[in-house]
């Protein structure tokens, strides 16, 4: 059994989205965060952590992931207000490895 996230970034004016998987949030946050990898997220400045949720199966998480992926932005938008209606980073506070 492996944990893994799906999740949600944003840039500073929730504009743009930007949904991924990880097996490690924390470390991919700071990836975002640090721009490492020069991809949309980077591109579009997704840096901001809206929505995350722990799944126990990775294969509970992909199938998630794809879900989320083939949404609207409306449904996108929805599952972020119902989690975190603020729209605050999440990733505040933590500390990036």
């Amino acid at each position: 059994m492996q944990l893994s996230w799906v999740y949600i970034m944003t840039n500073k004016n929730n504009t743009t989205l930007y949904t991924g998987m990880s097996s490690d949030l924390n470390h991919r946050v700071g990836q975002h965060k640090a721009k490492t990898y020069k991809g949309f997220s980077a591109k579009y400045n997704c840096n901001k952590l809206v929505y995350f949720q722990e799944f126990l199966d990775i294969n509970q998480a992909i199938s998630f992931e794809k879900k989320i992926k083939a949404g609207s932005r409306a449904k996108k938008k929805k599952l972020i207000d119902e989690f975190n209606s603020g729209w605050t980073d999440l990733s505040d506070g933590w500390i990036f490895h």
